[in-house]
């Protein structure tokens, strides 16, 4: 069993909109649709869970059934905290499927993850135990501790950015998010799963994802997405041989 669990708690402040940006539509749709369309239309992915602000459940509802997102399984409100939110999803994963599923665990606003990242991600996690998608860093990296002077300036080659999805067997991320709930500091600087195992000691291990892959935060990410549809589009009317399904996956 392959499930996707995918948060879209955030209220959007940093967006700026009069709505939670995962609810902005862009080309007709909602960009939590787009997102979710990537999972429901990907054919290893058997189910979706999704967590949402408590008062845009019903809204959700609306929009699943509107969409035809029929691998969602259950819609529950978030948590005190993103980590919280995800907890919960879990253990609601957990009461209704084998505990050595993979979970695929991702944001509501990477509406752009490719068909190749999800199959890498579950293949990893069978190879590996999980998957940490990221990227090569094109940019310079600084450390700094105070945001004023550079203490540290890593070598760019081994740096790396971050994304989602982040996927393991249920039971093992389950089994990781308690030890960390029973910890002093609790969820405290843990911002990803890949935090959260990492402080716990454990190997994680990384898949190279695509670099349209972007997380929908700012208005200037939804331009940004916005051509990453215009091109998608392109692609697929003038036959360039690189799209021909929602998520990406390459033409034989």
């Amino acid at each position: 069993m392959n499930i996707a669990c995918i948060f879209a708690g955030g209220s959007g402040v940093r967006m700026g909109a009069g709505i939670p940006k995962q609810f902005l539509e862009i080309n007709g749709k909602p960009i939590i649709i787009h997102t979710l369309q990537i999972f429901q239309y990907h054919d290893q992915i058997d189910k979706i869970y999704v967590s949402v602000l408590e008062d845009y459940i019903p809204f959700m509802k609306e929009l699943i059934e509107e969409f035809h997102i029929t691998k969602v399984a259950q819609i529950m409100p978030g948590g005190a905290t993103a980590q919280d939110s995800i907890y919960n999803a879990l253990k609601i994963a957990e009461s209704e499927n084998p505990e050595d599923s993979i979970v695929l665990l991702s944001d509501g606003v990477r509406p752009f993850i490719s068909y190749e990242t999800i199959a890498n991600n579950i293949q990893s996690v069978k190879e590996h135990g999980n998957a940490i998608t990221c990227t090569p860093c094109f940019e310079t990296i600084l450390i700094s501790k105070t945001g004023k002077t550079v203490e540290e300036v890593p070598y760019r080659k081994h740096t790396f950015s971050a994304q989602a999805p982040q996927s393991f067997y249920l039971k093992d991320i389950i089994s990781a998010h308690d030890e960390i709930r029973q910890s002093p500091t609790g969820y405290e600087n843990m911002v990803d799963a890949c935090t959260i195992i990492r402080s716990l000691g454990k190997t994680a291990h990384m898949i190279e994802g695509n670099r349209g892959n972007i997380k929908v935060t700012t208005p200037e990410d939804v331009y940004m997405f916005r051509a990453l549809l215009q091109y998608k589009e392109n692609e697929q009317a003038f036959g360039l041989g690189i799209t021909n399904r929602i998520g990406g996956r390459k033409r034989k």
